[in-house]
């Protein structure tokens, strides 16, 4: 009976090892993260919070183009806004979304500075897409949620650049 009560909980725990990473990040991170796939893949990142109402409405479908283009040389981030004392219901929300791999939630406090080092044409409004060529150019950016032809053809563009 002990053997049984120990192989189920080894396996409880083994499922919930998830393939997704949280890391709590600032501006200079994000940027350092796009500067990885230079030359290699466009990036686009989606800035995001669970209080948000049309942030959580477009997930699905961002998630759904994730999975479209990764293969096509498309990377696609999500960056949490909220409080660092939501990160479990953060991490929640990502996994109950099948979310893999690496996403970020934002440090707090100098809400200002990161927002104008992510791009000065952010007001701070969520949600708020940017996204990068695979030369590492600015594409395309936007705030509030959009639909799916706007986040394609951004994707399509700057695939193609």
């Amino acid at each position: 009976m002990k053997k049984i009560f120990l192989l189920l909980l080894i396996l409880f725990l083994g499922c919930n090892n998830s393939d997704i990473k949280l890391k709590t990040v600032d501006a200079s991170d994000i940027n350092n993260q796009i500067k990885k796939h230079k030359g290699s893949k466009a990036v686009l990142i989606n800035f995001w919070a669970t209080y948000c109402v049309p942030c959580i409405e477009e997930f699905p479908m961002i998630v759904d183009l994730s999975k479209k283009y990764s293969e096509k040389g498309m990377q696609i981030y999500f960056v949490s806004a909220d409080w660092l004392d939501r990160k479990k219901e953060v991490r929640d929300f990502l996994l109950e979304k099948d979310v893999k791999g690496l996403s970020f939630i934002k440090e707090e406090g100098n809400d200002n500075n990161f927002i104008n080092e992510i791009s000065r044409e952010w007001s701070g409004a969520l949600p708020f897409t940017i996204v990068y060529d695979k030369n590492g150019n600015l594409s395309d950016y936007w705030e509030m949620k959009k639909n799916k032809d706007r986040f394609e053809s951004a994707i399509i563009k700057a695939i193609k650049s």
